[in-house]
């Protein structure tokens, strides 16, 4: 954990969160993620909390919270763009691999969010998911950098 502060409260605090391993597919993962980081976000009048996922098989997008088959068509969509029997070179780490690094790159490895009065400025139908890009991926790492005005 990495803090600084100056006379006026404003803040800078980094920290290393892990989620849960899951399986291919798209996750909304608000709840896990609030779950580490509510305590810390809840300090702030207004900021912005930027989370970067520390792998290249994984990513990190803001989308629907609702219904869960747009998790569904998402990862359908994905699969359709870069099928896994698509002709790759890098395949030394399974054929599930080098379609994930794409995805991966497509979706992206970070989203930043406001901050509004302690809480993660999302839109009512608006959540964090973990795109899980591997058939099986492992536990996964966000860096969370949060900056702002604390609380008076």
């Amino acid at each position: 954990r990495i803090s600084t502060k100056n006379k006026k409260q404003r803040m800078w605090n980094q920290i290393v969160i892990t989620l849960k391993a899951r399986s291919r597919g798209c996750h909304l993962i608000t709840k896990e993620i609030l779950g580490q980081v509510g305590p810390l976000i809840k300090n702030y009048q207004f900021g912005l909390a930027h989370f970067f996922i520390q792998h290249t098989s994984a990513s990190l997008t803001i989308n629907e919270n609702y219904d869960s088959d747009v998790q569904l068509d998402m990862e359908d969509s994905l699969n359709r763009l870069v099928p896994e029997d698509s002709k790759f070179r890098h395949t030394i780490e399974g054929k599930d691999d080098m379609p994930a690094h794409v995805k991966s790159s497509l979706m992206g490895a970070s989203v930043s969010i406001p901050i509004t009065n302690g809480n993660l400025a999302l839109g009512t139908w608006q959540g964090i998911w973990l795109c899980e890009h591997r058939n099986q991926g492992g536990p996964r790492k966000i860096v969370v950098t949060v900056q702002g005005q604390q609380h008076s």
